[in-house]
């Protein structure tokens, strides 16, 4: 995205921010909508103004009126226990989906916190509707990107339950890599947005956990880390730790990116 584009208000629809432009259309939008369709999608859609690092995209409890697609950046969802500390439960990457749990109420369950500078597409959930209707691929669209959700909470689950500290830390570097990946990026070699406190929270581990497995992965030479740049440099080896094959990470990126 240019910086021109970037300045736009939030209804802006430049050349640089139509869906049928947009790079990643291919990952968010079902692959058989035609040209004339898109241009129905765009019209409801509206570019929303970045979100700076530590800006809210929604709050918990906040109404529900939009799903929204990452354009770029990233974000991280997370509750509020009762003891009001910070439980995180997803992060999202570029032409993922935020927002589709509030479906069946009227408030956001979680709440959306940009990570870096962020933009989005923000997509009226009414007009969505009343869309989809007419267009059943977009329509099966929808209830596909809700059924892997459901999928990867399942599979977070599991994560959670099963795998101990360094199998868990192999399948968040492996999913992330994979994640990459189908967006035509590097696997072997990306920026982490998200802090070693946020991967501990998300993967139920301490932050000092979190950082002496990876030092740990340093030294068996699986992956080579300056800050938050990480670079995989056995990557048959991370995914033999993760307990994965590589096409199984690859369905795991699928299950969220769509």
């Amino acid at each position: 995205m240019t910086a021109r584009s970037l300045k736009m208000g939030p209804m802006s629809l430049s050349k640089e921010t139509r869906c049928m432009t947009c790079s990643l259309s291919s990952l968010c939008l079902p692959l058989s909508l035609n040209l004339e369709d898109i241009d129905l999608l765009d019209k409801i859609i509206k570019r929303r103004q970045p979100l700076k690092k530590g800006e809210h995209l929604f709050r918990q409890g906040d109404s529900f009126d939009c799903v929204y697609a990452v354009r770029s950046g990233s974000l991280k969802n997370y509750i509020m226990t009762n003891d009001g500390e910070e439980q995180i439960t997803n992060f999202h990457l570029p032409s993922e989906l935020v927002g589709l749990d509030g479906i069946d109420c009227t408030q956001y369950p979680i709440a959306s916190k940009a990570l870096e500078t962020t933009t989005v597409c923000e997509i009226p959930y009414a007009r969505l509707q009343e869309l989809s209707s007419d267009l059943p691929d977009l329509r099966r669209q929808i209830f596909s990107s809700m059924s892997k959700e459901i999928r990867e909470d399942k599979q977070m689950m599991l994560l959670l339950s099963k795998k101990n500290a360094e199998e868990r830390v192999a399948t968040f570097l492996a999913n992330l890599s994979s994640r990459f990946k189908r967006r035509g990026y590097s696997p072997n070699t990306f920026r982490l947005p998200m802090s070693r406190n946020e991967i501990g929270n998300y993967l139920g581990l301490a932050v000092e956990t979190v950082s002496r497995v990876f030092t740990r992965f340093q030294t068996m030479e699986l992956i080579a880390v300056n800050g938050k740049e990480v670079h995989i440099t056995d990557r048959d080896r991370l995914f033999e730790v993760a307990g994965l094959l590589e096409c199984e990470a690859e369905d795991s990126a699928r299950l969220i990116t769509g």
